[in-house]
């Protein structure tokens, strides 16, 4: 693949002009979500490496060398994808820029004061009162609606341009020759681990939204009172933002993961008025530059954010900085680095953490981490239900570009909580992220019961955990999510591992 006159790069070439790309346009998302930036200008940063999203660029990427290796086939087709997808930002960076830009400049009206639309879903998580609470998030939801059809028309303008340049038209197809399973087989196995443990699922919900929303509450409460559920709020007194960041950080130090002292996370967990809500790591150069960002209000949830992002970011930023860029930060999918941080959330899941940390009694510390549980098992359950809308949703996309049909229906059966049907553009995630989430608990469950036997039931304060998970994360992002499965000794549809955490009885 040598240069030409159309300005085709080599693999090599190609390769390290990318990771420039990426680290620009990493930094700039980072600003803007964090809220350091007010606007968002990523069209600019996408002008300036024209020369990397072209339809020739994308053709001497679909034609490696003849005598190349099938390392060197996967590394070629990661970059082509990312070719596929920067022709894609290319072409509707300004678009989304307006929209990003949208969202960041509208404000919600609550009892004579105007809140920015991030702070005030933030804020949804934290009201005690039901109503109060109730009264903002339709509020939130109802400004955050009023975007819908910009959404949509980027949805579908997105659509259109990978479907024309993977020359797969069917998104469903598309993403399973990607991640390389089938979606359908994903969703029945996974219905019926769930649907096993659906009794005790219906037990907990009961008990701990009795709990935590008082027996009064609707029989089926909307679903902006989840966000209040996952913070255990009533319990913020325990789980205090402020001890958030030091206890986590303790927590991966027990494990060996030294989150203070690593000289390429940077981590941000500050609160600003702008700060999405939703933790994230955004890694443009791993091993080498990775951030982790939270925003910490209170609750359960904070802990348990905060060390998901910590699994993500050690995985970036313990990969072998040897490795070709294309095995350091593109991935086909999401799921091998989901497993390690759904791994290092599930301590929250231990009875004995809660102990330690919160100088709970064993019954205090039980009871909570049985909260615990119950999160786990809504978040399964959750996008199980997601998965199966969107399989039904881009099934039909070619036909009714794109409806909420299902989605509503999906999710109040699968949950327990009343979504409303439009919310379901801003539940939608690029490239069936709903699977690499469920993958990720599946294989999470079996490093777990892999961890419980060779190390002991303490594997979550054991050095020995961060050993072995420290030589896991030297491949970075070359193997998938499946392999893992054969080097923790399962096969990787087997869902019995998480089918026994899903079904650890109330005690």
């Amino acid at each position: 693949m040598s240069r030409t006159a159309q300005d085709v790069r080599t693999v090599d070439d190609y390769e390290a002009r990318l990771r420039s790309y990426y680290m620009e346009a990493g930094e700039e998302g980072r600003a803007v979500r964090v809220g350091e930036k007010e606007t968002s200008e990523q069209a600019a940063i996408v002008r300036r490496y024209a020369d990397l999203f072209t339809r020739s660029q994308l053709d001497a990427l679909a034609q490696p060398p003849a005598d190349a290796d099938a390392t060197t086939l996967e590394r070629v087709h990661r970059l082509r994808r990312s070719c596929e997808s920067g022709l894609v930002v290319a072409e509707l960076a300004s678009v989304q820029d307006d929209l990003v830009n949208a969202e960041l400049g509208v404000t919600v009206e609550f009892r004579g004061e105007s809140i920015p639309l991030r702070s005030a879903r933030a804020r949804v998580g934290l009201i005690s009162d039901y109503g109060e609470r109730e009264e903002l998030g339709t509020a939130a939801w109802n400004v955050s609606a009023e975007l819908n059809e910009r959404r949509l028309e980027l949805l579908r303008a997105a659509e259109a341009l990978f479907a024309d340049l993977s020359e797969t038209p069917d998104p469903v197809l598309r993403s399973e020759r990607e991640k390389g399973i089938s979606l359908h087989d994903l969703t029945d196995a996974l219905g019926e681990a769930t649907e096993a443990a659906a009794l005790l699922y219906d037990a907990r919900r009961t008990r701990w939204l009795d709990r935590l929303l008082g027996s009064d509450r609707e029989p089926v409460p909307r679903f902006y009172h989840a966000a209040y559920v996952f913070r255990l709020t009533p319990l913020s007194h325990i789980y205090d933002k402020d001890r958030a960041a030091a206890i986590c950080t303790t927590t991966l130090g027990d494990i060996g993961l030294d989150l203070v002292g690593h000289r390429s996370i940077h981590t941000d967990l500050e609160d600003r008025p702008q700060k999405t809500a939703r933790p994230c790591v955004i890694a443009p150069d791993p091993p080498n530059v990775v951030h982790l960002i939270t925003r910490s209000v209170g609750g359960l949830q904070d802990y348990a954010g905060l060390l998901h992002e910590a699994g993500h970011a050690f995985h970036y930023a313990g990969a072998d900085p040897g490795l070709p860029y294309a095995f350091r930060a593109l991935a086909r999918d999401n799921a091998l680095s989901e497993t390690y941080a759904f791994l290092c959330e599930s301590i929250t899941r231990e009875p004995g953490w809660h102990a330690r940390y919160f100088e709970l009694s064993n019954d205090e510390a039980e009871e909570n981490a049985d909260a615990a549980r119950f999160l786990h098992a809504l978040m399964v359950r959750r996008f199980l239900a997601k998965l199966r809308f969107e399989l039904d949703f881009w099934s039909r996309f070619r036909v009714d570009g794109g409806t909420a049909d299902g989605y509503a229906e999906n999710l109040t059966e699968a949950t327990g909580f009343a979504y409303r049907s439009d919310a379901f553009l801003l539940d939608l995630d690029a490239g069936f992220y709903s699977a690499d989430y469920l993958r990720g608990w599946v294989r999470a469950a079996q490093l777990r019961s892999h961890l419980v036997t060779t190390i002991g039931p303490e594997w979550w304060c054991r050095k020995e955990t961060g050993e072995l998970l420290t030589h896991l994360y030297r491949e970075g992002l070359a193997p998938s999510n499946e392999d893992l499965a054969g080097r923790l000794g399962f096969e990787p549809g087997d869902t019995a591992p998480l089918l026994a955490e899903l079904s650890e009885p109330i005690r």
